[in-house]
Protein backbone atom coordinates (compact mmCIF):
# COMPACT_ATOMS: atom_id res chain seq x y z
CA UNK A 1 0.00 0.00 0.00
CA UNK A 2 0.93 3.95 -0.36
CA UNK A 3 0.25 7.59 -0.38
CA UNK A 4 1.38 10.45 -1.66
CA UNK A 5 2.06 13.11 0.54
CA UNK A 6 4.03 16.25 -1.13
CA UNK A 7 5.06 14.37 -4.22
CA UNK A 8 6.53 11.59 -2.22
CA UNK A 9 4.89 8.29 -2.69
CA UNK A 10 5.30 6.38 0.72
CA UNK A 11 4.67 2.71 0.94
CA UNK A 12 3.48 1.30 3.93
CA UNK A 13 1.99 -1.59 6.11
CA UNK A 14 -1.21 -1.68 8.18
CA UNK A 15 -1.54 -4.53 10.30
CA UNK A 16 -4.26 -4.90 13.26
CA UNK A 17 -7.66 -3.04 13.78
CA UNK A 18 -7.48 0.28 12.10
CA UNK A 19 -9.95 2.01 14.29
CA UNK A 20 -7.58 0.42 17.53
CA UNK A 21 -4.93 2.97 18.98
CA UNK A 22 -1.79 3.27 16.02
CA UNK A 23 1.72 2.69 16.69
CA UNK A 24 4.02 3.60 14.36
CA UNK A 25 7.06 2.13 14.12
CA UNK A 26 10.44 4.08 11.84
CA UNK A 27 13.11 2.37 10.69
CA UNK A 28 17.19 3.17 10.95
CA UNK A 29 19.60 3.75 8.17
CA UNK A 30 18.76 2.51 4.80
CA UNK A 31 16.63 -0.37 6.39
CA UNK A 32 13.42 -1.14 4.81
CA UNK A 33 9.63 -1.63 6.33
CA UNK A 34 10.22 -5.59 5.60
CA UNK A 35 12.89 -5.12 8.51
CA UNK A 36 10.54 -4.68 11.26
CA UNK A 37 10.73 -8.36 13.05
CA UNK A 38 7.33 -10.53 12.36
CA UNK A 39 7.19 -11.81 16.07
CA UNK A 40 7.40 -7.56 17.25
CA UNK A 41 4.84 -6.21 15.22
CA UNK A 42 2.38 -9.56 16.21
CA UNK A 43 2.95 -8.95 20.00
CA UNK A 44 2.12 -4.81 19.30
CA UNK A 45 -1.09 -5.91 17.47
CA UNK A 46 -2.33 -8.71 19.44
CA UNK A 47 -2.22 -6.11 23.16
CA UNK A 48 -4.97 -4.24 21.12
CA UNK A 49 -2.96 -2.29 18.63
CA UNK A 50 -2.64 -0.89 15.12
CA UNK A 51 0.58 -0.93 13.87
CA UNK A 52 1.78 1.03 10.96
CA UNK A 53 5.16 0.15 9.22
CA UNK A 54 6.72 2.16 5.95
CA UNK A 55 9.68 2.65 3.96
CA UNK A 56 11.63 5.78 4.54
CA UNK A 57 12.05 8.49 1.66
CA UNK A 58 14.79 7.03 -0.35
CA UNK A 59 14.87 3.56 0.27
CA UNK A 60 12.85 0.77 -0.14
CA UNK A 61 10.00 1.54 -2.62
CA UNK A 62 9.00 4.71 -1.25
CA UNK A 63 10.29 7.78 -3.91
CA UNK A 64 13.88 7.39 -5.11
CA UNK A 65 15.28 10.81 -4.77
CA UNK A 66 18.49 10.21 -7.07
CA UNK A 67 17.56 14.06 -8.68
CA UNK A 68 18.93 15.29 -5.62
CA UNK A 69 22.92 13.82 -6.32
CA UNK A 70 24.77 10.90 -5.20
CA UNK A 71 27.01 12.89 -1.53
CA UNK A 72 30.49 12.01 -1.21
CA UNK A 73 30.04 10.64 1.97
CA UNK A 74 33.71 10.30 3.34
CA UNK A 75 34.26 14.24 2.25
CA UNK A 76 31.06 15.41 4.03
CA UNK A 77 31.96 13.00 7.09
CA UNK A 78 35.03 14.75 7.47
CA UNK A 79 33.68 17.84 7.17
CA UNK A 80 31.41 16.96 10.54
CA UNK A 81 34.56 15.73 12.38
CA UNK A 82 36.22 18.91 11.35
CA UNK A 83 33.03 21.17 12.80
CA UNK A 84 32.77 22.23 9.61
CA UNK A 85 28.96 23.02 7.94
CA UNK A 86 27.59 19.23 6.00
CA UNK A 87 25.61 19.84 2.93
CA UNK A 88 22.58 17.18 2.97
CA UNK A 89 19.90 16.89 0.35
CA UNK A 90 17.13 17.02 3.14
CA UNK A 91 16.93 16.89 6.37
CA UNK A 92 15.59 14.76 9.48
CA UNK A 93 12.83 17.29 10.33
CA UNK A 94 11.67 16.45 6.24
CA UNK A 95 11.88 12.80 7.41
CA UNK A 96 10.12 13.64 10.36
CA UNK A 97 6.92 15.20 8.30
CA UNK A 98 6.87 12.37 5.92
CA UNK A 99 5.72 10.48 8.90
CA UNK A 100 3.32 13.47 9.51
CA UNK A 101 1.90 13.11 5.74
CA UNK A 102 1.42 9.75 6.46
CA UNK A 103 -0.23 10.05 9.35
CA UNK A 104 -2.58 12.41 7.83
CA UNK A 105 -3.32 10.52 4.79
CA UNK A 106 -4.64 7.46 7.16
CA UNK A 107 -6.80 9.88 9.19
CA UNK A 108 -4.57 8.51 12.28
CA UNK A 109 -4.88 11.89 14.83
CA UNK A 110 -2.37 10.80 17.64
CA UNK A 111 0.19 7.81 17.59
CA UNK A 112 2.82 6.07 19.52
CA UNK A 113 5.84 6.27 17.81
CA UNK A 114 8.88 3.63 18.06
CA UNK A 115 11.75 4.28 16.24
CA UNK A 116 15.28 2.47 16.05
CA UNK A 117 18.44 4.62 15.26
CA UNK A 118 17.61 6.40 12.75
CA UNK A 119 14.43 6.15 13.06
CA UNK A 120 14.45 7.00 17.04
CA UNK A 121 16.09 10.08 15.71
CA UNK A 122 13.10 10.95 13.45
CA UNK A 123 10.50 10.09 16.08
CA UNK A 124 12.23 12.44 18.99
CA UNK A 125 11.71 15.07 16.59
CA UNK A 126 8.38 14.55 15.83
CA UNK A 127 7.75 14.33 19.32
CA UNK A 128 9.63 17.58 19.82
CA UNK A 129 8.12 19.61 16.93
CA UNK A 130 4.63 17.92 16.56
CA UNK A 131 3.62 16.89 20.03
CA UNK A 132 0.24 17.47 19.81
CA UNK A 133 0.23 14.25 17.34
CA UNK A 134 2.32 11.82 19.46
CA UNK A 135 0.82 10.17 22.48
CA UNK A 136 3.89 8.12 23.49
CA UNK A 137 7.98 7.77 22.44
CA UNK A 138 9.66 5.09 22.59
CA UNK A 139 13.38 5.27 20.88
CA UNK A 140 15.70 2.24 20.52
CA UNK A 141 19.18 2.18 19.94
CA UNK A 142 19.31 5.55 18.67
CA UNK A 143 20.70 8.88 20.18
CA UNK A 144 20.28 12.71 20.70
CA UNK A 145 23.10 14.11 18.67
CA UNK A 146 24.71 16.01 21.13
CA UNK A 147 28.49 16.79 20.52
CA UNK A 148 31.21 14.69 22.56
CA UNK A 149 28.86 11.64 22.24
CA UNK A 150 31.23 8.36 21.13
CA UNK A 151 30.60 6.89 17.66
CA UNK A 152 31.06 4.28 16.05
CA UNK A 153 33.95 1.38 16.49
CA UNK A 154 36.58 1.72 14.06
CA UNK A 155 35.44 -0.85 12.17
CA UNK A 156 32.18 -0.42 11.87
CA UNK A 157 32.56 2.36 10.67
CA UNK A 158 34.82 1.68 7.79
CA UNK A 159 32.09 -1.21 7.23
CA UNK A 160 29.76 1.48 6.63
CA UNK A 161 31.47 3.13 3.94
CA UNK A 162 32.13 0.54 2.33
CA UNK A 163 29.87 -0.88 -0.76
CA UNK A 164 28.89 -4.29 -2.11
CA UNK A 165 30.93 -5.85 -4.74
CA UNK A 166 28.20 -6.00 -6.95
CA UNK A 167 24.44 -5.53 -7.42
CA UNK A 168 23.52 -8.66 -7.43
CA UNK A 169 21.03 -9.34 -4.57
CA UNK A 170 23.19 -11.91 -3.58
CA UNK A 171 26.57 -9.44 -3.14
CA UNK A 172 24.41 -6.77 -1.44
CA UNK A 173 22.99 -9.41 1.14
CA UNK A 174 26.51 -10.90 1.36
CA UNK A 175 27.99 -7.12 2.10
CA UNK A 176 24.82 -6.69 4.99
CA UNK A 177 25.63 -9.68 6.68
CA UNK A 178 29.04 -9.12 7.43
CA UNK A 179 27.95 -5.49 8.75
CA UNK A 180 25.15 -7.18 11.04
CA UNK A 181 28.10 -9.61 12.54
CA UNK A 182 30.43 -6.47 13.16
CA UNK A 183 27.28 -4.65 15.44
CA UNK A 184 25.47 -7.81 16.29
CA UNK A 185 24.52 -8.76 20.12
CA UNK A 186 27.09 -10.98 21.73
CA UNK A 187 24.54 -12.51 24.60
CA UNK A 188 21.77 -13.24 21.99
CA UNK A 189 21.89 -15.86 19.06
CA UNK A 190 21.12 -15.44 16.07
CA UNK A 191 18.54 -17.65 14.05
CA UNK A 192 21.14 -17.66 10.91
CA UNK A 193 18.92 -19.29 8.25
CA UNK A 194 15.71 -17.30 8.71
CA UNK A 195 17.98 -13.98 9.18
CA UNK A 196 20.46 -14.66 5.77
CA UNK A 197 17.07 -15.23 3.99
CA UNK A 198 15.16 -12.18 5.14
CA UNK A 199 18.55 -10.17 4.16
CA UNK A 200 18.38 -11.55 1.01
CA UNK A 201 14.89 -11.12 0.65
CA UNK A 202 15.64 -7.52 1.52
CA UNK A 203 17.79 -7.41 -1.36
CA UNK A 204 15.34 -8.19 -3.43
CA UNK A 205 12.96 -5.61 -3.25
CA UNK A 206 15.00 -2.72 -2.87
CA UNK A 207 18.95 -1.86 -3.14
CA UNK A 208 19.49 2.12 -2.90
CA UNK A 209 23.24 2.68 -1.85
CA UNK A 210 22.37 6.52 -3.33
CA UNK A 211 19.41 6.90 -1.44
CA UNK A 212 21.32 5.41 2.04
CA UNK A 213 24.27 7.78 1.51
CA UNK A 214 21.49 10.90 1.41
CA UNK A 215 19.70 9.53 5.01
CA UNK A 216 23.22 9.40 6.38
CA UNK A 217 24.20 12.87 5.13
CA UNK A 218 20.62 13.92 6.72
CA UNK A 219 21.63 12.25 10.28
CA UNK A 220 25.30 13.70 9.94
CA UNK A 221 23.80 17.25 9.47
CA UNK A 222 21.24 17.14 12.44
CA UNK A 223 23.30 18.90 14.65
CA UNK A 224 21.30 20.45 16.73
CA UNK A 225 18.28 17.79 17.60
CA UNK A 226 19.30 17.40 21.28
CA UNK A 227 18.74 21.39 21.71
CA UNK A 228 15.02 20.35 21.02
CA UNK A 229 14.32 17.05 23.49
CA UNK A 230 13.61 19.16 26.31
CA UNK A 231 10.44 20.10 24.90
CA UNK A 232 9.33 16.82 24.99
CA UNK A 233 5.89 16.23 26.87
CA UNK A 234 5.17 13.25 25.94
CA UNK A 235 5.68 9.77 28.11
CA UNK A 236 9.15 8.74 26.95
CA UNK A 237 10.88 5.17 27.56
CA UNK A 238 14.65 4.75 25.73
CA UNK A 239 16.01 1.68 25.57
CA UNK A 240 19.62 0.66 24.36
CA UNK A 241 22.20 -2.38 24.44
CA UNK A 242 25.33 -2.50 26.56
CA UNK A 243 26.73 -3.87 23.78
CA UNK A 244 26.29 -1.50 20.72
CA UNK A 245 29.24 -0.81 18.72
CA UNK A 246 27.45 1.32 16.28
CA UNK A 247 25.44 3.59 18.43
CA UNK A 248 26.89 2.98 21.84
CA UNK A 249 24.94 3.10 24.86
CA UNK A 250 26.16 6.69 26.17
CA UNK A 251 23.91 7.81 22.84
CA UNK A 252 20.68 6.05 24.30
CA UNK A 253 21.70 7.59 28.20
CA UNK A 254 22.06 11.23 27.07
CA UNK A 255 19.02 10.97 25.35
CA UNK A 256 16.69 9.73 28.30
CA UNK A 257 18.86 12.26 30.71
CA UNK A 258 17.61 15.18 28.26
CA UNK A 259 13.86 14.10 28.34
CA UNK A 260 12.17 14.89 31.23
CA UNK A 261 10.54 11.98 32.84
CA UNK A 262 11.90 9.49 30.42
CA UNK A 263 12.67 5.69 31.55
CA UNK A 264 15.80 4.51 30.59
CA UNK A 265 15.93 0.81 30.16
CA UNK A 266 19.12 -0.60 29.13
CA UNK A 267 19.40 -4.47 27.83
CA UNK A 268 22.54 -6.50 28.43
CA UNK A 269 24.97 -7.53 25.88
CA UNK A 270 22.20 -6.48 23.20
CA UNK A 271 24.07 -4.42 20.33
CA UNK A 272 22.49 -3.14 17.02
CA UNK A 273 19.95 -5.92 15.71
CA UNK A 274 17.11 -8.27 16.26
CA UNK A 275 17.94 -11.49 17.59
CA UNK A 276 14.89 -13.82 19.17
CA UNK A 277 16.26 -12.59 22.58
CA UNK A 278 16.23 -9.49 21.87
CA UNK A 279 12.63 -8.73 20.02
CA UNK A 280 11.14 -10.60 23.19
CA UNK A 281 12.56 -8.65 25.87
CA UNK A 282 11.87 -5.19 23.49
CA UNK A 283 8.29 -6.04 22.62
CA UNK A 284 7.90 -6.36 26.48
CA UNK A 285 9.32 -3.55 27.03
CA UNK A 286 7.37 -1.13 24.17
CA UNK A 287 3.75 -2.82 25.05
CA UNK A 288 4.27 -2.23 28.54
CA UNK A 289 5.20 1.55 27.47
CA UNK A 290 2.11 2.00 25.56
CA UNK A 291 -0.23 0.86 27.74
CA UNK A 292 0.53 3.14 30.47
CA UNK A 293 1.54 6.00 28.82
CA UNK A 294 -1.32 8.78 28.65
CA UNK A 295 -2.66 11.27 26.17
CA UNK A 296 0.10 14.67 27.19
CA UNK A 297 -2.53 17.53 28.72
Amino acid sequence: MNITHNGLRIEYESDGDEHAPAVVLTMGLGMQLTAWPTALVQSIVQAGYRVIRFDNRDIGLSSELDHLGVPNIGWQVLRSRLGLPVRSPYSLQDMALDTIGLLDALGVQRAHLVGVSMGGMISQRIAATVPGRVLSLTSVMSSSGAPGLPGPRAEVTRALLKRPRGRRPEDVAAHSLKLFRLIGSPAFPQDMPAFEQRVLADAVRSHRPAGEARQLLAVVSDTRRHTLLQGIVCPTLVVHGTADPLVPLACGQDTAARIAGARFESIEGMGHDWPPGVVTLLASHIVAHIQTAQVPT
